[in-house]
């Protein structure tokens, strides 16, 4: 018997976020290596493959790029259209709002229905975050009633990501189901004293010295340069004190500008894309987040898993993630003064940070664990193929 196709649409598959989360989820439920497992994945991007993609093609699946033009695209549509009939798939998995827009319409093709023509997927849109500012379009809201049909579901990564569905987009509550996000525990751990000296030493960093990371694309929406100016008020202090920026994109010629503008070129080193994120994290005695908007952030569990206290922005889902006083310290966006402080409040506390740190990984294991997010899904999966 073939088992039940899902197609992931996303814009693309870089390392962020929702990327990664929905590469995890085809990994565990649909390995093309597994003969077993429940479900078989494709991935259709929207805009280009990507690195993520090419991996995921050398594990077997199949990742398609849909070449989007500006503008909206119904061609586009039409390619969903046909993949799915090619490909008999039974569940469209959009995630963003993009990719559910072009999901709900590449099933309007034919207008007449035929009895040759297979069921319409349902679809399944999941909304990872939200731009800034996030404001309510009437055009939209219309547009998603005709868009979603009773046989769709909804569901929001967090609990301000399902409001902001409810306020901005016109999604009745009831049909929004919260799934966290969630990740391995094992991958993201805490390392040992030794373990972690060896880590610094790798950086060529001395164990005294004070280690800020941040893990980010280069967007707008990541706010680095709050965080810049932040720690350039923390050097002042802590003259020894080091920023290390993991990512790369659209903004890192300001970022780079910024940084010269403060003269702390020698504190701070931009790091690329990493794929040793977990080790980075456990060298490091503070983990940054300077987001204008967030859903529910994988880089913050990364850091709860590995024991790391947090200093961020109190915007989205943050205060979902991060309890302020118990794992980390919050402040307002573009509050560069207050993230300072928060700053220099923990790294002059090495017993808080450490206590912070063992209650960020419980929060982690209790509510956030990538075992039960990834049963949620198949779930539904499965009560929608069922429907």
């Amino acid at each position: 018997m073939s088992r039940p196709v899902i197609a992931h649409i996303l814009h693309r598959l870089y390392l962020a976020g929702a990327e990664v989360l929905a590469a995890d989820l085809a990994r565990r439920l649909g390995n093309p290596a597994d003969e077993r497992a429940p479900f078989r994945f494709v991935f259709l991007c929207l805009d280009e493959v990507g690195p993520l993609g090419e991996a995921l093609r050398d594990e077997g699946f199949t990742v398609e790029n849909l070449e989007r033009r500006p503008g909206v695209d119904m061609a586009v549509a039409r390619r969903i259209r046909d993949t799915a009939r090619r490909e008999n798939v039974a569940i469209l998995h959009a995630h963003q709002y993009t990719p559910f827009f072009y999901a709900a319409i590449s099933r309007a093709w034919p207008i007449i229905p035929s009895p040759l023509i297979r069921r319409r997927p349902r679809l399944l849109f999941t909304e990872h975050g939200r731009h800034y500012p996030d404001q309510a379009s009437r055009k939209r809201i219309w547009s998603n009633r005709l868009l979603l049909r009773p046989t769709d579901r909804v569901t929001a990564v967090g609990r301000w990501v399902q409001k902001a569905l409810v306020d901005n987009e016109g999604i009745a509550d009831q049909r929004i189901e919260v799934i966290h996000n969630g990740i391995h525990p094992g991958r993201f751990k805490p390392a040992d004293a030794a373990a972690r000296s060896a880590l610094r030493y790798s950086l060529g960093v001395t164990d005294g010295r004070p280690i800020l990371l941040q893990v980010a694309r280069f967007h707008p929406v990541k706010d680095h340069l709050t965080a810049i100016d932040a720690f350039a008020r923390v050097v002042e202090s802590i003259p020894e004190a080091m920023l290390l920026l993991v990512g790369d994109g659209e903004q890192k010629e300001a970022i780079v500008e910024r940084i010269r503008r403060h003269g702390i070129w020698k504190s701070v080193r931009l790091l690329g894309v990493r794929s040793d994120v977990p080790d980075l994290i456990n060298a490091a005695d503070l983990f940054l987040l300077s987001s204008l908007s967030e859903g529910i952030s994988v880089t913050l569990l990364e850091a709860m898993g590995c024991g790391v206290p947090i200093v961020a922005t109190e915007v989205g889902g943050n205060p979902e993630v991060v309890e302020h006083g118990v794992t980390g310290l919050l402040s307002p966006r573009r509050d560069s003064e207050g993230m300072a402080e928060n700053i220099l409040e923990l790294l002059g506390d090495e017993p808080r940070r450490r206590a912070m740190g063992e209650a960020g990984r419980e929060r982690l294991l209790n509510h956030f664990d990538q075992d039960r997010m990834h049963e949620a899904y198949a779930s539904m999966y499965r009560a929608m193929i069922e429907s």
